[in-house]
């Protein structure tokens, strides 16, 4: 009896010193609104016990509890833990700028595919980012426009079997159609997933996607020990050993083929010049610009190709699945994108090239808006490392992590005006889009840590939502109002629930 009265008091003696020590963060985190699902101890942890879709329904709920908050702030405790959420964009503006260090829930990314430099700490970023820009210089970037155009042919091509029959799952066309785009552009080979669209490197892909979302949002499986008494950690070592595998492979070719060049051309050492490197691939370019045979090493390589190609195939295709999920839903936008595309190409059926991109103006509207309604990612989150005051009068607590809610920030009426859930491209027209802060508009985020591949993205998106519907009309049920709903789930990147189920009719020319 006497242990056991032991034991407890040293409990309740580490608890008290641990809530002492975090009085600061206590005091702090009173002064933010609390959600209405708050509960004492577990905070909101309770609210994130479903399926991916009502984890994202739920976060949509805290964002638009934030608008209505004092200061666009609210609080949300999971467990000890506490986030901000924040849809104020001059707070967001600031929060981007100077706290840059990646939230620790990106650590189950990091344990799958390395510090590649969307997810990396901040020491490893910094030089890695100075490697990565020049990369997505205009003038290397419109050499891929060719890709684009090519795969997207091969996607219309794919598509005709499945016109006029009925709904669909567009989804493995489009992921088919960026992987294909990416592994080009990011590796230089060609995987023609395509015409195998079970390929395992994609299967495994989205399998492993989804499991990182689970063990971020299910606390029991957070813990490394407890997730390997999981069946899920046994799919999770398989998908990181396939994809690591296949990377791991390309690499070495890639090596060997630089060698044997270097070998055949003595001046190679000078190629890293703009004129000699803008129609290598981005591993090319990695390899040369981080140093050659002294630069990076295999596997800071595969971190970097990693990454690039699974923010480049998910973010293009839930960009492009949702512009058709629109389009459908809004005949009269369509039609009006459609003339847009006779007038560029008129009765031809000739390939895009890289000059005809800024001619389609409406249809960069179209991809923005959708951008705007449904962001891939929907939120970014930081850690905190030092106080700071922001900008609205809320102070962040050391310790916390701030949610920044690109969903939330897209639809405030104090940016976007009382229709700002109203699906309308013309709000993109340079008369129109003016913003008090860059930061209510950041599908790709802001501040320096910001997607490198926006221009990337644009350009893939753009290319197949020409393609798609100079041959195909997007049919569906027209939304009856301007609000546009549409069932999403949280995958990492945020996508429809129904995996962009749509209906096809093939065009009378």
């Amino acid at each position: 009896m006497l242990i056991v009265s032991l034991l407890i008091l040293v409990i309740l003696l580490w608890v008290a010193l641990f809530k002492y020590g975090r009085r600061r963060m206590y005091e702090l985190a009173a002064k933010v609104t609390a959600p209405k699902s708050e509960r004492p101890l577990i905070g909101v942890a309770h609210t994130f016990l479903g399926d991916t879709e009502d984890i994202m329904t739920r976060l949509q709920g805290y964002s638009y509890e934030a608008m209505s908050s004092n200061g666009g702030m609210l609080r949300g405790w999971l467990g000890h833990i506490l986030y901000l959420f924040t849809v104020d964009a001059n707070d967001i503006e600031v929060v981007l700028k100077t706290h840059m260090e990646k939230d620790d829930l990106h650590r189950f990314v990091q344990k799958t595919i390395g510090y590649g430099g969307i997810f990396a700490p901040v020491q490893i970023w910094r030089p890695r980012r100075k490697v990565m820009v020049p990369m997505f210089s205009p003038k290397i970037l419109e050499n891929f426009v060719d890709v684009f155009s090519l795969q997207s042919e091969i996607l219309s091509r794919k598509l005709e079997a499945r016109a006029g029959k009925g709904s669909f799952s567009i989804w493995t066309h489009l992921s088919s159609y960026t992987l294909d785009s990416v592994c080009e552009t990011t590796l230089g080979i060609k995987l023609k997933a395509q015409d195998d669209p079970k390929t395992p490197f994609l299967f495994y892909l989205n399998k492993l996607l989804d499991l990182i979302t689970q063990r971020i949002f299910h606390l029991w499986l957070q813990p490394d020990w407890m997730f390997k008494l999981f069946p899920q950690f046994v799919e999770h070592e398989e998908c990181v050993r396939v994809l690591h595998e296949f990377t791991d492979q390309v690499i070495k070719k890639k090596r060997e083929e630089l060698k044997i060049e270097k070998i055949a051309r003595p001046e190679a050492d000078s190629y890293c010049q703009l004129q000699d490197y803008k129609n290598k691939s981005f591993l090319d370019l990695l390899i040369l610009l981080s140093g050659g045979e002294r630069g990076y090493s295999d596997e800071e390589l595969r971190e970097e190709v990693l990454t690039l190609i699974i923010a480049g195939t998910d973010t293009s295709a839930v960009g492009i699945g949702n512009t058709l999920k629109l389009l459908a839903k809004y005949p009269g936008v369509q039609e009006k994108l459609y003339l847009e595309l006779r007038h560029v190409f008129g009765d031809s059926d000739r390939p895009l090239v890289k000059d005809d991109l800024p001619k389609l103006k409406y249809l960069e509207r179209v991809i923005k808006e959708t951008l705007r309604l449904f962001p891939p990612v929907p939120f970014i989150i930081r850690k905190v490392l030092t106080e700071m005051k922001l900008p609205s009068g809320h102070v962040l607590p050391i310790g916390s992590g701030v949610v920044v809610s690109i969903w939330g920030v897209h639809r405030h009426p104090k940016y976007w005006g009382p229709d700002a859930d109203k699906f309308d491209p013309d709000r993109f027209l340079p008369e129109r889009f003016q913003l008090s802060n860059p930061c209510a508009y950041m599908p790709f985020s802001n501040g320096p840590r910001n997607c490198l591949g926006y221009q990337y993205a644009l350009m893939s998106m753009k290319t197949a939502v020409a393609r798609i519907l100079r041959s195909y009309r997007v049919v569906g049920d027209e939304e009856s109002s301007p609000n546009p709903q549409m069932r999403v789930k949280l995958n990492i990147m945020m996508k429809a629930v129904d995996n962009y189920s749509i209906c096809l009719e093939k065009r009378d020319r």
